[in-house]
């Protein structure tokens, strides 16, 4: 069963044929929700890329918690989607779910969108959805040993397809 999502516009596919970062903030700044695929392995597990997408829409601030994963840009840089880890007044810590590297603090103005679902085979889920919050909110714990548990998890798979 697919899963509806708030928003009073529906997702735009900012993956393919924007030409700028700077297009996925505008959009985000209308009040669009955007659907985007995430590259490289910084959130892995959650976002494997070439299979997942994400589904992002305008952040408010000020509701941003602990566990939230946030589209942000880097000082005179690129847009990250990383999970926050902490909050400190107003400024923000991010890390990657594949990362032991906190980033920070940053700016609220740094803050794009908020990830509000997940696009995995066709199918949509909810980052609302109670397995999501228990699991996101297991992964933040283990923060110090995420790397090794990716890599002996992918060792796994790798082996089950052999068998």
């Amino acid at each position: 069963m697919e899963e509806r999502f708030e928003g009073s516009n529906p997702p735009r596919n900012a993956s393919n044929g924007l030409p700028r970062d700077s297009s996925i903030e505008e959009l985000l700044a209308e009040g669009n929700i955007i659907q985007i695929r995430p590259q490289g392995y910084s959130m892995y597990p959650l976002f494997v890329p070439g299979r997942d997408e994400a589904l992002i829409a305008p952040v408010q601030v000020n509701a941003l918690k602990r566990g939230d994963v946030v589209l942000y840009r880097r000082e005179n840089s690129i847009l990250v989607l990383h999970r926050i880890w902490k909050r400190s007044g107003k400024q923000f810590y991010l890390v990657g779910d594949n990362q032991r590297e906190i980033e920070g603090p940053l700016r609220p103005e740094q803050m794009k969108g908020i990830l509000i679902g997940i696009i995995r085979k066709g199918k949509k889920f909810s980052v609302k959805h109670p397995i999501y919050c228990i699991l996101s909110g297991i992964w933040l714990r283990f923060r110090p040993f995420r790397p090794a548990v990716s890599h002996a998890v992918a060792a796994g798979k790798r082996l089950l397809r052999k068998i």
